[in-house]
């Protein structure tokens, strides 16, 4: 192994061990690249035809910076942030002061006073069944507000190919097979239209592939150690984090040939949901 693919190795292993353990996030690493992961998030909410909203959920809130440009749009709302890290709830909460930040499973959310505005930017992947989940999120949606949803579209993608084959031919293949196994799939957005016109709501989708500049393999290593790398790298100790990563850098070099300058060019297409009642 080369020098630099140790030390994106160590960066990974470190990030792992600062996010506190298997279900705690990283908001450092995720941090890293909050200018490319907050773009989604301002173009999700660019497709948001409210002129006004006086309540507005943030589902799966991170570090706070999806709520910080809802903040700024919708001034006089009252805005409350769910998310099952503690780590990220008290980065949100220091970023954004005004909203009320909950700790709260997405699966288990269940509002007694519906909101204008229900806001779920690059969170609803890690949840399974959204057959019934988008249409029980949408029930939550007051009279002419709506369910506003962006997720990765990432399960063809080599970056995830990596993930799945990393996790089946090492020595923690029998743990993690439950996880390759269960790991929630994006349907079509065929799909998704229809369960949420079905459920009453006005519907636009659309789909974006973003191309992110990063450093390097190291880079996009980076990129999903703080995200899409997170269940299979929470069962492990750091041992064996250090030899995944390892794998995977190796397993995703080819696909990810620098360029000239250096740079890595990281495709990554995302589904934009906005569901109207």
């Amino acid at each position: 192994m080369t020098e630099a693919a140790s030390r994106a190795v160590r960066a990974g292993v470190t990030a792992a061990r600062q996010s506190g353990g298997a279900g705690e996030w990283n908001p450092a690493l995720y941090m890293k690249f909050v200018a490319e992961r907050t773009r989604a998030a301002r173009d999700l909410l660019g497709g948001v035809p409210l002129t006004e909203a006086r309540r507005v959920a943030d589902l799966g809130c991170g570090p706070g910076n999806s709520a910080e440009l809802l903040a700024a749009r919708f001034a006089e709302a009252a805005i409350v942030g769910l998310d099952t890290s503690e780590a990220m709830l008290a980065h949100a909460r220091q970023r954004v002061p005004a909203a009320r930040f909950v700790r709260q499973d997405i699966a288990t959310w269940s509002p007694e006073t519906p909101y204008d505005l229900v806001f779920a930017n690059a969170t609803l992947q890690f949840l399974p069944r959204h057959e019934t989940l988008l249409p029980r999120l949408f029930a939550f949606v007051a009279e002419r507000g709506c369910l506003a949803v962006q997720m990765p579209i990432t399960l063809h993608e080599a970056s995830h190919a990596a993930m799945r084959l990393v996790a089946a031919e090492g020595p923690w293949a029998r743990r993690l097979a439950p996880i390759v196994r269960t790991q929630p799939v994006i349907a079509a957005f065929e799909d998704y239209y229809e369960w949420l016109a079905a459920a009453g709501a006005k519907v636009e989708v659309w789909t974006t592939t973003y191309v992110h500049m990063l450093d390097g393999v190291e880079g996009v290593v980076d990129w999903f150690a703080g995200s899409g790398l997170r269940p299979f790298l929470d069962p492990l100790d750091e041992a064996e984090r250090e030899a995944f990563l390892a794998r995977y850098r190796e397993a995703i070099a080819d696909s990810y040939a620098p360029r000239a300058d250096g740079k890595v060019l990281l495709p990554y297409p995302r589904l934009f949901i906005v569901a109207r009642r």
